[in-house]
């Protein structure tokens, strides 16, 4: 499937199904706290989610029995909410979500600490954070794809973290995946010259020890081969004639 490139209402579409997201991002990040289960994250974030007349698109995609992905500590990616799953102080949590509003897509996570995290928690979410700005640095027209994945890559190597291999960013819009794939790790190829009107989800997933992952036996849940904590950060990001604008932010967020 080729790269699809967005008309004028199109983006508007994307724009609105993506703020949205980030308003139900701010809330469930106000909600992170010790004593939570990860089951009351996602029943509040698809009760959020609905209330803006949306439906997540995570709950069922591929079976996928939830709304909101909620991954801690070693989980990297594709944490499947639990009653009895009990945030405790000191925790790192992942939250992975998206929405469908008027056929258009939306996908960001963020990890967050719970409670008073360690120093070395807390880098390992800034720098999964920052890999981000430092990837779409190059997020422009004319540039191409994999100079963001080696940006994402040399910034997360030299703090001495393990950049995940086995799963990357993508494009969407009316799918929630769609082309391009969008490694986070170094390309020997350039990949494909970005263009405006593109729509990137590019979510760096980072490990505070090596890089390797391997599935649980609910064959959802990713979690560290070595058993390392690991950090995730995504938005969804557009392609313009000048800068990115990264539509999963909120004004004045950085």
């Amino acid at each position: 499937m080729a790269v699809t490139i967005k008309s004028e209402r199109e983006i508007e579409l994307m724009r609105k199904s993506c703020q949205i997201l980030a308003q139900v991002h701010a809330k469930l990040g106000e909600a992170i706290r010790p004593g939570i289960s990860t089951w009351e994250i996602n029943d509040l974030g698809d009760k959020l989610i609905r209330s803006y007349g949306c439906v997540p698109n995570f709950l069922n995609y591929n079976g996928y029995p939830a709304s909101i992905c909620v991954s801690v500590n070693d989980e990297v990616v594709h944490g499947i909410p639990s009653r009895d799953r009990i945030l405790q102080e000191g925790d790192i949590v992942s939250l992975d979500a998206g929405l469908i509003y008027k056929g258009y897509h939306s996908d960001a996570a963020r990890t967050y600490p719970v409670g008073k995290v360690s120093s070395e928690a807390a880098r390992l979410i800034e720098v999964t954070r920052q890999s981000f700005f430092e990837g779409i640095k190059y997020a422009k027209a004319g540039r191409h794809l994999h100079e963001i994945s080696g940006a994402i890559d040399a910034y997360c190597t030299k703090h001495g973290y393990g950049v995940v291999r086995d799963l990357v960013g993508h494009g969407i819009g009316t799918s929630l995946h769609e082309e391009p794939q969008i490694p986070n790790f170094r390309q020997w190829r350039k990949g494909i010259k970005l263009r405006p009107g593109m729509t990137l989800a590019i979510e760096p997933m980072i490990n505070m020890g090596g890089c390797n992952v391997e599935w649980l036996d609910d064959d959802w849940t990713v979690v560290t081969q070595d058993g390392s904590l690991s950090a995730h950060y995504e938005n969804t990001v557009l392609i313009t004639d000048g800068a990115p604008e990264i539509l999963t932010l909120l004004p004045g967020q950085i």
